[in-house]
């Protein structure tokens, strides 16, 4: 039963293409910053009162710091993009898997952004947007490169397929 939901999730016949392992320092950085106002107000709440809840609190937060550097040391390897002929296939995740299926006829915009520590570790995020306004699916961690390439191929197809209709 296990296989069959595998091969749900992860295609014979695709070819993946892997998220720059950059995106791993990304995402380690952001957590951080994220988590260092939290932690150092517990360290401090920690050494004014010496009460065993605070003792609790900070170990509550190095716990889930720790969690989730962890995760997501494994969730980036997970992440890949393939381009079939009809459609663009995006997978994620680990123990909650997803894959999304973009159908080229679909798009109707596809953006290229890089926050700044994006650009410190030289990738970038390709989102496409469909014909639904609450539907969208992103590709992050690119290199430059390989997010126009994406980008310009993305768009021809799109047109395309809509100059079809």
């Amino acid at each position: 039963m296990g296989e069959r939901i595998d091969t749900l999730f992860d295609p014979s016949d695709v070819t993946w293409t892997r998220v720059s392992p950059q995106l791993v320092k990304v995402r380690l950085l952001t957590w951080t910053l994220t988590m260092l106002l939290p932690v150092v107000a517990a360290i401090v709440a920690l050494v004014l009162w010496t009460a065993w809840w605070t003792a609790l609190i900070v170990a509550v937060l190095v716990g889930v710091f720790v969690w989730v550097a962890v995760v997501i040391r494994r969730q980036v390897p997970a992440m890949g993009y393939a381009e079939r002929e009809e459609d663009l296939l995006i997978r994620s995740g680990i123990l909650f898997r997803s894959l999304t299926v973009v159908p080229y006829g679909r798009m109707q915009l596809v953006d290229v952004e890089a926050g700044p520590f994006d650009r410190k570790f030289g990738i970038a995020k390709v989102t496409l947007h469909t014909a639904s306004m609450a539907t969208s699916a992103d590709v992050p961690g690119l290199e430059p490169d390989e997010a126009a390439r994406l980008r310009d191929r993305l768009a021809s197809r799109g047109e395309s397929r809509l100059a079809g209709l």
